[in-house]
């Protein structure tokens, strides 16, 4: 019987366990001694997440957009779904390659696919900074619904320790509230069942 996208969705989506999933210096204090840390995750591992999922089922390609430097349009379709974005080369040296703006490309169109996506909605982390190893001193870890279910810790104690942070943390504008909820709703949902996630509520 063949698959269907509807029935991978949640597949594609899901997360990758940590050591897939590599950081990089978004933003470097002005003393050099913090950066602000963004995960992401590489073009080969969209690949292989995109050939266990559904390995005769996807297909992508790239065109050089004209009149624009090394800036690649990506399609990719998963399942008969397509979905387009474009990639940008690094600057200078290997980055600054049609392959990197392929693989840029594919990445973006990944996303639309809800793979990689979650690491979008991690907040910012402020990380010490190595600037002569240009590397931060210690890597940043993922918060536990960032983690697939074989990486999480067993239980609820993270879902535990948001709400009792919320007690005295609970902002008043509507925009973060809303922000708020979004997050809480994400560690829910990596607890289990609905009946374990009323345990969760009555234990407060």
């Amino acid at each position: 019987m063949d698959v269907t996208y509807a029935e991978v969705k949640a597949r594609l989506a899901a997360p990758f366990p940590e050591q897939r999933v590599r950081w990089r210096a978004q933003q470097v204090s002005k003393d050099r001694r913090t950066a602000m840390m963004v995960a992401y995750i590489d073009s080969r591992t969209v690949m292989e997440r995109l050939d266990d999922v559904c390995p005769d089922g996807w297909a992508f390609d790239v065109e050089l957009l004209p009149g624009a430097t090394l800036v690649m349009k990506g399609r990719l379709t998963v399942l008969g779904q397509t979905r387009c974005d474009v990639g940008l080369a690094g600057e200078g040296g290997e980055a600054a390659t049609h392959k990197a703006a392929t693989s840029d490309a594919l990445k973006r169109c990944a996303v639309h696919f809800g793979i990689g996506r979650y690491l979008y909605d991690l907040p910012a982390h402020w990380a010490a900074w190595d600037d002569r190893l240009r590397a931060p001193v210690q890597p940043p870890t993922l918060p536990q619904w960032a983690l697939p279910g074989s990486e999480r810790t067993a239980g609820a104690q993270h879902v535990l320790q948001m709400l009792d942070s919320l007690r005295t943390e609970l902002p008043s504008d509507t925009d973060q509230l809303r922000e708020v909820y979004r997050h809480l709703k994400l560690a829910l949902s990596v607890v289990g069942p609905p009946e374990d996630q009323d345990r969760a509520l009555v234990a407060q």
